[in-house]
């Protein structure tokens, strides 16, 4: 017998790549920026990341993620 992956369920375990991107272009939020970077949500790293944000502005994520 002829063994064929389920194409229709292949298809389904695809991630799409809208899903991939970060979506920087959109808004960004101090808290995405401290959670990306992988630090604890504080009053400190919130001021960090809002301090990267005016500065960066919502390209900041990107240099956060791979």
């Amino acid at each position: 017998m002829n063994q064929r992956p389920d194409e229709s369920r292949q298809a389904e375990s695809v991630t799409p790549d809208a899903l991939l991107h970060t979506g920087s272009g959109g808004e960004v939020t101090a808290e995405d920026l401290v959670l990306a970077s992988g630090r604890d949500i504080t009053p400190e790293n919130l001021a960090w990341a809002e301090r990267k944000l005016a500065a960066e502005g919502p390209a900041a994520l990107e240099t956060l993620l791979p």
